[in-house]
């Protein structure tokens, strides 16, 4: 037996002491990872909110006075101008007065114009040019009052804009107050919203906001603040802001309601993508790359983080421009451990297109 055992312990001491090196060797290959830079990005504090869109201007077009509507010059959803006529009330009556008070006024002025001449030449007292002076005014001021009456039986509308739904038909009878149409200016939308109040030192006017509507999931509304509110509510400690999103492509009605967020403290910040960032405990930490050794060799470092935004993190401290991170691999690296890049992150990549990209350059 011991012939057969020391050719078969030597033989077996030759495959451990292999399987060994091979390990050895195995250890000592680069991980391989993909970085990404820390760069400077812009960046805000975002405050969410709830709004409610309103028109930049609206009113309710009424009637002033009792009247038939004779004329009708508008349709539902129309776009209109200022001095626009949208309807016309029966106002026969007072064209027929306008005409008398036209041919009282005229006569007026003749005689004022005769009495002037003879006053020119001494033929006449100055107490007669003042009596005919005074029937002009008079009859100048009735022709104003009829020409007043017609215009209450013309509705106008007051400024350029979209009227709503037509509410009257011809020949309907009009009181003050009857709704005969509504007119929206939505070139511009108004957008009011509650903030907390303790966001008020940083709340200015031109602050830049992002509103978004279940009714149009795939498009972000810009504007900027235009006023803020003078009273903070003593229920809700919140104050209301307005801000002015542009509508000149006309999606936005006036009630809809948007989530907001309005953007504030707007600041160049350094930037890494949130995959790089490893909780231990309490603190944060990134494995850095050390480049100023071959091959690189991974380093951790602690930082601290400020606000986060989708996909990305700002760092505080602990990083420079420019330094390399660990994004992917982190759970196979320790500090210390010899790393070789295999590519650089790219966000707007997925994973298999940032590998396949490194393969065909190094291929090249």
């Amino acid at each position: 037996m011991n012939i057969f055992c020391k050719p078969l312990t030597a033989l077996a001491m030759t495959v451990v002491l292999l399987m060994s090196l091979t390990g050895n060797c195995l250890a000592r290959q680069p991980t391989p990872v993909i970085v990404a830079e820390a760069k400077i990005s812009q960046l805000y504090d975002r405050v969410e909110a709830l709004g409610t869109l309103r028109a930049n201007e609206t009113v309710e077009i009424t009637a002033s006075v009792t009247d038939t509507v004779t004329a009708i010059h508008f349709a539902d959803n129309q776009i209109v101008e200022a001095g626009d006529i949208l309807a016309e009330m029966t106002n026969s009556e007072e064209h027929a007065l306008l005409e008398e008070e036209v041919s009282r006024r005229e006569e007026a002025l003749k005689r004022y114009e005769r009495v002037l001449t003879l006053v020119a030449r001494g033929a006449v007292s100055q107490a007669q040019l003042d009596e005919r002076e005074r029937e002009l005014e008079t009859a100048e001021a009735r022709l104003r009052a009829i020409e007043s009456r017609l215009q209450d039986r013309l509705i106008k509308a007051p400024f350029g804009g979209v009227v709503g739904l037509r509410n009257i038909s011809l020949g309907a009878l009009v009181e003050p107050g009857d709704m005969i149409t509504t007119l929206d200016d939505v070139r511009v939308m108004k957008l009011d919203f509650s903030v907390p109040s303790i966001y008020l030192a940083t709340l200015k006017k031109g602050t830049p906001v992002e509103a978004v509507s279940p009714a149009f999931p795939d498009k972000r509304f810009k504007g900027s603040v235009s006023s803020i509110d003078s009273r903070v509510d003593p229920v809700t400690r919140s104050i209301v802001v307005r801000a002015l999103i542009d509508n000149s492509d006309g999606l936005l009605k006036p009630g809809l309601l948007m989530s907001v967020e309005l953007l504030k403290n707007e600041r160049a910040a350094l930037i890494v993508p949130e995959e790089a960032l490893i909780p231990r405990g309490e603190r944060n930490v990134v494995l850095l790359v050390d480049e100023t050794k071959s091959p690189a060799v991974a380093e951790e470092r602690t930082v601290a983080i400020g606000t986060r935004r989708v996909g990305e993190v700002e760092i505080l401290e602990g990083l420079q421009p420019g330094d390399k991170v660990i994004t992917h691999g982190t759970l196979k690296v320790r500090p210390g451990q010899e790393i070789s890049i295999r590519a650089t992150d790219d966000q707007n990549k997925p994973l298999s297109e940032m590998l396949s990209g490194d393969a065909s350059e190094t291929a090249q």
